[in-house]
């Protein structure tokens, strides 16, 4: 071989065999994961097994299990027959479990029937982060994203769908009958395999026309108009990122913009982030062990009744407000060019006169009061060409305005708000899905996919710490948990 570096006879046999804990470096991650799971409490946690049965066969501690679950998400392996592999030959693996190697069934049960435990385990974690005074700046970016879930889009009906999907199926069976017809005139020996082949399609085709007819009864029962033949909790929606519809679930999170520590998260199956500022801020809060948070977010996240609660709960949000009046884009006025006199209870419009208060109103879809404002002087106006095509100029203040414009205050003080915002929570949704892998989830329903959820936070959340802390101050801090 000359003078290469040259590896150990595979047939040579040591009198003195190694230490499994000698092929562990020292500053190796899964001694932190070994000492973290250590010191938990894993019945009082939720998790089921923590005491063996007298009879039957004995079975796997839950902390075995649960050491093996948080090593795979840290090294991206999530599949429980990859982790059933990496058991039998991963030598990390092996020190992690004294050698023990389950099968996939036990490591997917596993998953599968303690998810409140692994969750709790994940707010643990987060508990622990919170003793370590790493949320002290007590500032929050909460932001949500698409994750596709185990279902194609082809799984997935809507109204629009199954009518969209029925008119090609016609088209088709129409265009395969022409070719039918035509075969059949022709007559050669040849086409003989064609036109049963063509019968076969348009059978095909027919049997899909009525799975679709099925399809669409089920829905008329469903009160969403949506149903998903593979997970039945996930639905469709718009990915404001590409621009088109997956199939999948809502992940919210909220993350601490100092140290870009996931602080809480949730799973849901609703399409837009319009009801979920106050209980994500309301989480991080809670979690953090604060009195008073600030909570960054984006747009689709502005809700009036949201902020308020968010006000009422002592978090200062920070929501830039929906652009959604044609005013502007028309080359008129818009509600920013009134401004509110408060003493007077009274609007200043752009020509100069004082709109009044006129009456109040309580909107149908959602009970929000509101108080009307207009100007008398408004019908003979110079310029009302620029301000409203109709007779006079109504101005709508909600009866709680003052927490709105609070917010504003605080967005023009701190004009990078949504740089800090957009920098804090996209790398972390980046990062996760990038570990994810292109499929994203790969169990079904909304409760095992919230598990799985939480087990990649934890794992995100624990390499986070340790490239904050170092390997040391986090071994200790894992060890004084259960203290």
């Amino acid at each position: 071989m000359g003078r290469f570096v040259e590896g150990a006879d595979r047939n040579q046999t040591t009198l003195l065999p190694e230490c499994l804990d000698d092929f562990i470096a020292e500053d190796n991650t899964i001694r932190i994961v070994d000492a973290f799971v250590d010191e938990l409490e894993l019945s009082s946690l939720g998790f089921e097994g923590t005491m063996p049965a007298i009879t039957g066969r004995p079975s796997y501690h839950p902390g075995v299990l649960l050491k093996i679950y948080i090593y795979g998400y840290l090294n991206r392996v999530q599949s429980s027959r990859r982790l059933e592999r990496e058991c039998q030959r991963n030598v990390e693996l092996m020190w992690l479990t004294g050698r023990l190697a389950p099968d996939f069934k036990t490591i997917a049960e596993f998953r599968r029937s303690n998810g409140e435990g692994i969750r709790n385990v994940c707010r643990r974690f987060v508990m622990i982060c919170r003793d370590l005074k790493l949320f002290t700046q007590a500032v929050v970016a909460i932001d949500g994203s698409k994750f596709k879930a185990v279902n194609s889009r082809d799984n997935n009906f809507t109204p629009n769908k199954i009518a969209k999907r029925q008119e090609q199926i016609e088209q088709s069976i129409q265009r395969y009958l022409d070719a039918l017809e035509t075969a059949d005139r022709t007559q050669p020996a040849e086409v003989e395999a064609k036109t049963e082949r063509l019968r076969e399609k348009i059978g095909t085709l027919r049997e899909q026309m009525r799975d679709l007819e099925r399809a669409a009864k089920l829905l008329n029962d469903l009160p969403e108009k949506q149903v998903s033949l593979t997970d039945p909790d996930s639905r469709s929606m718009i990915s404001q990122a590409k621009g088109t519809g997956v199939v999948g679930y809502n992940v919210q999170v909220a993350v601490d913009t100092m140290h870009h520590l996931v602080v809480t998260h949730e799973v849901t199956n609703i399409g837009n982030d319009r009801t979920q500022l106050s209980p994500m801020a309301k989480a991080a809060r809670d979690a953090m062990g604060k009195k008073k948070i600030k909570a960054l977010a984006d747009r689709g996240y502005f809700s009036a009744p949201e902020i308020k609660a968010c006000d009422d709960a002592g978090i200062a949000a920070m929501v830039p407000k929906s652009l959604t009046s044609g005013a502007r884009a028309d080359g008129r006025f818009d509600r920013a060019d009134f401004v509110y006199i408060a003493a007077d209870d009274q609007y200043r419009c752009p020509a100069g006169q004082r709109a009044i208060y006129r009456f109040s109103s309580v909107e149908r879809d959602n009970p929000m009061t509101l108080r009307t404002y207009w100007s008398s002087a408004c019908p003979n106006c110079p310029i009302k060409s620029q301000c409203t095509p109709s007779d006079y100029r109504r101005i709508r203040r909600w009866e709680h305005e003052a927490v709105l414009e609070a917010m504003q205050s605080r967005l023009d003080r701190q004009l990078n708000a949504m740089t800090i915002r957009r920098r804090t929570v996209e790398h972390v949704f980046g990062t996760l899905k990038h570990w994810m892998g292109s499929t994203h989830f790969q169990t079904r329903r909304l409760g095992y996919v919230a598990t799985e959820m939480s087990l990649h936070v934890l794992a995100y959340n624990l390499k986070r710490v340790i490239r904050i802390l170092g390997f040391t101050r986090t071994m200790r801090a894992m060890k004084l948990a259960g203290a």
